[in-house]
């Protein structure tokens, strides 16, 4: 073992990803074309990433745990296709290898970055055919290992993983798009670390040389906490306090009772939030939820004991949704993937006390997956195949049944098998 003693600091890391995302910034249309079922893989993957950085733009917080961390909840709750969720778990994984660190070592690095190829591979479903993103992440692993065991520096170990990810690919029958997103990734990290971007990546996508379809990552930032506290202060004007909350979130709501004021919020600064709270009066009963993670959650005041949840390309598709027994809507297409975020919004909304979410074309399956990995017991998930298989399904839902009993009645109807 060498005497190497480099330290991986938060700084480090904000490059790397910023690196990261920079590198895919060049090469996602490059990913678009290489996807044979035209889904846009490298938009999801660029939408995944945009959600990623988000957290980094005026974050205060230097250590590579808590920035990690941050990233993580940020492109698990962002996510949206299948190779945009293999990629946050590779964030997540990450995340847990160097959680409650104020730097890395290059050693402990390498086996979070091990530990996060760990995260990716997982995510798929057992009796799946392997996917070639898993494929060269496996390659990967393997290749940082020798690497990582000989304690050498972080620029080395990334130059090894590399180097068996482009093996990897160029064993491939044929160019994939999925396969070219870690090679991508890790490319751009190196990069970031050294400083050396070939393209300013957050300046670049807020307004300097964007092209028109370039997805704006502004557009995919997420709010991954959900904040419930009670204010002891029945003098406070309540759409004056929840407009002063929407400064912080896209979904604030403010409750008078007899005797308080009850707060739900999903913000992504937490501290802001209670930094203004502490001026609105004495607090009580403060919880927070950090919705990327699988977590318990309790529906109080439900509209409906049970509703069927689809996600609609368009006001049309939406009707014949509806139609056929949809109670919520997500906007999306199978080019267009709704986020994990929106699904997971959907459940912590309280329009239902469970849900049955419907996925109607293979490229929604992970992200769906990952909602209800997220949201637990209360969904249950029917994957269809295609939209004409999913109008199958919807027109089989019974409200009077319960969430697992429709699911069941629900692919039995549309002919599919629960995977």
């Amino acid at each position: 073992m060498t005497g190497n003693r480099e330290v991986i600091t938060g700084g480090d890391y904000k490059r790397m990803v910023t690196g990261a995302y920079s590198e895919f910034l060049l090469e996602y249309d490059h990913i678009n074309k290489l996807d044979v079922a035209r889904l846009k893989a490298g938009t999801h993957i660029l939408h995944t990433m945009g959600a990623a950085v988000m957290p980094l733009y005026e974050v205060k917080d230097e250590s590579i745990g808590g920035l990690s961390s941050r990233v993580a909840a940020a492109a698990v709750f962002g996510a949206r296709g299948n190779s945009g969720v293999i990629l946050a778990q590779l964030f997540r994984g990450l995340s847990k290898g160097l959680s409650g660190k104020l730097n890395a070592s290059s050693s402990e690095f390498g086996k979070a970055f091990q530990y996060g190829i760990l995260y990716a591979q997982r995510v798929m479903p057992e009796g799946y055919p392997e996917r070639p993103f898993i494929t060269v992440a496996k390659a990967v692993a393997k290749g940082a290992y020798h690497a990582v065991r000989a304690n050498l520096p972080i620029a080395e170990i990334l130059n090894a993983a590399i180097d068996a990810g482009e093996k990897a690919m160029n064993d491939l029958a044929e160019k994939d798009a999925g396969a070219s997103v870690m090679f991508i990734f890790l490319r751009g990290c190196l990069k970031g670390l050294d400083g050396n971007f070939v393209s300013p990546a957050v300046s670049l996508s807020l307004g300097l040389g964007r092209s028109a379809d370039m997805p704006d990552p502004r557009d995919d930032l997420v709010r991954p906490y959900c904040l419930t506290l009670r204010i002891k202060n029945t003098k406070i004007n309540v759409p004056e306090l929840e407009k002063q909350l929407k400064e912080f979130s896209n979904f604030a709501l403010a409750e008078r009772y007899e005797k308080y004021i009850a707060v739900h919020i999903h913000t992504d600064h937490v501290g802001r939030v209670m930094e203004q709270a502490v001026g609105w009066g004495p607090l009580t009963d403060i919880r927070i939820i950090n919705m990327s993670e699988a977590h318990a959650l309790t529906a109080h005041d439900a509209i409906m004991p049970v509703a069927a949840l689809a996600v609609a390309a368009n006001a049309e598709a939406a009707q014949e949704l509806q139609k056929a027994g949809a109670s919520v809507l997500v906007t999306g297409a199978p080019d267009k993937c709704p986020s994990v975020a929106e699904l997971v919004s959907a459940g912590h909304s309280d329009m239902a006390a469970s849900y049955v979410m419907v996925a109607s074309h293979a490229n929604y399956r992970l992200v769906f997956r990952q909602a209800k990995r997220l949201l637990g017991k209360r969904v249950e998930l029917v994957l269809c195949p295609d939209e004409a298989t999913a109008l199958k399904a919807l027109k089989a839902f019974a409200p009077d049944k319960t969430a697992n009993e429709n699911a069941k009645i629900m692919g039995k109807a549309a002919g599919i098998r629960k995977k």
